[in-house]
Parts: C-alpha cells; structure tokens; sequence
C-alpha cells in the first residue's frame, strides 16, 4: 500500500489540538503565594498568567501576563511545576500549564502591584492551605506541588494535578 505524503500545513492541520498557559509563583517574605481573582469565569482564585499567545514560548507568556495583569516587569525563574489537563467535557481542549518562579516581593514591590481592572478583581496572599481553601481542586493541587517544588529544588510533572509517577 502507498502512503500519500500530505504537505506539511496540511499534515499539521490533522495533529490534535491542545492549548497552553504559563503562569508565576510570586511569594511573599512570610513564603505566601500570591492570588488573583479574575472578573471572569467562576468565582475562585488563580495565580497571575494566562493563556499563550500563537507562537509564544511559556517563558514570554508568563512575563507579558505579569506585565498585563500585575504591572511588574520581571522575568520569572526556574520552571517550578507542568501540568497538563485532559480535554473536558464543555469542549476545551486538553492543555498544559507551565508555572514558574517569580521569587519573593518584598513590600516595595507589593506596594507597587497595579491589577488590571478589566481583568482582576483583587488579590490576596495565601498559604498552602488557604490556596486550597480558594482555588479550585486540580488548580490547588498544582500550587501545593510548587510548594513542594520550590522545597525541594525539583521540577515536578503533574496530570491534572496529580503526580502520575507517585
């Protein structure tokens, strides 16, 4: 049997589809991570990022949303913590969260955080507990794994945010 070999747009058109989102662990001096609470969506608690631009590497997504939602012009760290997310059934595709290493604020830097008013409600800071209390389950397993990530010094794989190796 003969395989036809399609040209490459029309190959890659036939690939699965997934989406991609960066976000940053920003801490504060007593090691709470920092939340944000969006004007959209459900109503629950997210770390500053978002969603990849066409052609974006995680790396720049992560920094430009910091910039858009926060004001801050940092570039974030070492890739703490992956996470992919399987298709769900309202039709989303199945994506993958890469979160990254923002440091620690001191108040300087706190005191300057500008959110965007189309796009944030507020923001609070959270320890690993209170994270889980406010954010979804798979989001707040993702967080706690960057607690333990940050801990530990390892990059940690997660699938919907679970450790699939554990």
């Amino acid at each position: 049997m003969t395989q036809v070999r399609l040209p490459p747009a029309e190959y890659y058109a036939t690939l699965p589809k997934q989406i991609a989102s960066a976000g940053v662990i920003f801490r504060d001096a007593q090691g709470r991570v920092l939340l944000v609470e969006p004007t959209y969506g459900a109503e629950t608690w997210e770390v500053p990022g978002g969603g990849l631009n066409l052609g974006e590497s995680p790396y720049a997504a992560a920094r430009r949303e910091v910039k858009e939602e926060l004001g801050l012009d940092l570039p974030p760290g070492r890739l703490l913590v992956v996470d992919w997310i399987p298709p769900q059934p309202d039709g989303r595709p199945a994506l993958t969260n890469n979160l990254f290493d923002g440091g620690i604020l001191d108040e300087a830097q706190i005191a300057t955080l500008r959110l965007d008013d189309g796009e944030l409600k507020r923001s609070t800071f959270a320890t690993r507990d209170e994270s889980a209390d406010l954010m979804r389950p798979h989001m707040a397993r993702r967080i706690g794994a960057c607690f333990d990530a940050l801990a530990t010094g390892r990059t940690l794989y997660l699938e919907d945010g679970f450790d699939p190796i554990a």
